[in-house]
């Protein structure tokens, strides 16, 4: 038989974390982070991760498994979490797999194309004409080419966009026709899609106090902690929202109060795009994560029975 897996989804600080820890606790699941950044040791205030007491009631998995100078990705992520789930499910536990990376809950459940190898020369003049126009320049020609990819991919994803540019110049195919063509026609198990979502005013407030919420538990001296370690500003995971942010701040880029607000900006409009690509998946169930937590739990229960 099939794994039976439950996935819990939803844009950043919608309360994905907690619900899953509730759940997990109640029906005594394990749970398997789907979050591409938690995945970093060192990263612990803007990531967001559970916090070690949480970890002591619960066991999770794919949490601090790489470094931030590692490359990951989402074929990666599918062959670690497949691994575990396989694991769970031969224990007789359950799997509770929780994030809001819309690409490695895909690459899960429906595969994902690998594609051609890397063409260092190709990429040597496309991190070239980034350097000399500016990012924003190669986004655009993305946004062009393959307006589905690009709308997965944040516009400050360096790593991504090069890599969609670089399969399309390789193949003379989009990534976006790639990744459809490689999916998976028969999942290797069966899924529960728990999405969680709130008023856009009521989810907007809760992004603004998180971020005042790491600025306050010291996400600028993780960020200098991780700089004085030897982790360089353009590392992919120094990259991310949060750490650019703190980064900005830290380099003397902008002042501290001007870094927390484009932080808030970003991390809404990151909360925007995840939302698009969730709701284009028919297989989600949309809960809201305080008001519907019965129903949430009764269909788990009955999906796991």
């Amino acid at each position: 038989m099939k794994p039976k897996v439950v996935i819990i989804l939803g844009p950043t600080a919608v309360g994905k974390s907690t619900v899953a820890l509730a759940l997990a606790m109640e029906t005594g699941a394990e749970i398997v982070n789907a979050d591409s950044q938690q995945i970093y040791r060192h990263m612990d205030i803007g990531t967001w991760k559970p916090s070690p007491e949480m970890r002591q009631h619960v066991i999770h998995h794919l949490i601090d498994i790489v470094e931030p100078t590692e490359d990951f990705n989402a074929a990666l992520f599918r062959d670690k979490a497949f691994e575990v789930i396989r694991d769970i499910d031969r224990r007789n536990s359950k799997a509770l797999v929780c994030g809001g990376t819309g690409l490695y809950i895909k690459a899960l459940t429906h595969g994902i194309f690998v594609g051609p190898g890397r063409d260092e020369r190709l990429r040597a003049s496309l991190a070239s004409e980034a350097e000399k126009s500016g990012l924003g320049v190669l986004y655009k020609r993305l946004r062009e080419l393959d307006p589905q990819a690009a709308t997965a991919i944040h516009p400050h994803d360096r790593v991504r966009i090069v890599r969609a540019l670089e399969v399309h110049a390789l193949t003379g195919k989009r990534l976006s026709e790639w990744q459809r063509e490689h999916s998976f026609q028969d999942s290797w198990c069966e899924t529960l899609k728990i999405g969680l979502e709130r008023e856009r005013a009521e989810l907007y407030a809760l992004i603004n106090r998180r971020c005042e919420e790491m600025f306050s538990l010291g996400l600028v001296e993780e960020v200098k902690s991780l700089v004085t370690s030897g982790y360089d500003f353009d590392l992919k995971a120094m990259q991310s929202i949060g750490y650019r942010h703190a980064g900005l701040y830290v380099r003397g880029a902008v002042g501290l109060t001007d870094a927390l607000e484009l932080m808030k900006r970003d991390t809404r409009r990151f909360a925007k795009r995840q939302l698009t690509w969730f709701r284009g998946d028919r297989e989600v169930q949309w809960f809201h994560p305080e008001r519907e937590r019965s129903r949430i739990l009764e269909a788990i229960t009955a999906f796991w029975h």
